[in-house]
């Protein structure tokens, strides 16, 4: 059985990336969360979903978020919350590297309400940590559309592509929980 957690840390592209390389996560999907959806889509036969030249304009308060599926057997959720605040600065607001604009806040997205504890005792150790208040979103899920194709897997099909993180940190990640895989 797998869980669900959604992750905001600047441009999509590296933050799924990121999180595939931690065993457990079994699958990612990145997309746009928690933005304003017009009402007429409130009717079960509309289809809609925000582009990502759209949620360019920083107009519709979607932002960049990556789905993390994960088998809490092999991954802890403890875990990877720290290594998604290992992968951003949690002081920095509307902005991650050179990407700027509200569709780059940081954020955690819960869809089972019971893990908001667990995170609210993490942004308090990493506010004391970083004696400042966080710039970081924590929030239910309230939607997530995914993105266009060509944005799933970036950096897979194109390893030479724009990322935010150091790669150095994708060891980092490959290397986070190694010892529960044995």
């Amino acid at each position: 059985m797998t869980k669900s957690i959604y992750f905001a840390g600047g441009c999509f592209w590296g933050t799924e990336h990121y999180f595939k390389q931690v065993r457990g996560v079994v699958a990612t999907e990145v997309g746009y969360a928690n933005g304003r959806v017009p009402e007429e889509v409130s009717q079960p036969s509309a289809v809609w979903a925000p582009t990502y030249e759209e949620v360019y304009t920083d107009t519709t308060g979607f932002v960049e978020a990556v789905r993390i599926e994960y088998d809490p057997e092999r991954v802890s959720l403890q875990l990877l919350g720290e290594l998604f605040f290992r992968s951003i600065d949690p002081t920095s607001l509307n902005r991650q590297g050179e990407d700027v604009g509200t569709r780059y806040r940081t954020g955690v997205y819960y869809t089972d309400a019971g893990d908001r504890p667990l995170f609210e005792a993490l942004f308090l150790q990493v506010e004391a940590a970083v004696g400042q208040p966080l710039a970081v979103e924590l929030e239910p899920l309230r939607n997530f559309y995914p993105a266009e194709d060509y944005h799933q897997d970036y950096l897979d099909k194109h390893p030479e592509g724009y990322c935010h993180l150091p790669w150095s940190l994708m060891q980092f990640a490959k290397e986070a929980n190694a010892e529960a895989s044995r």
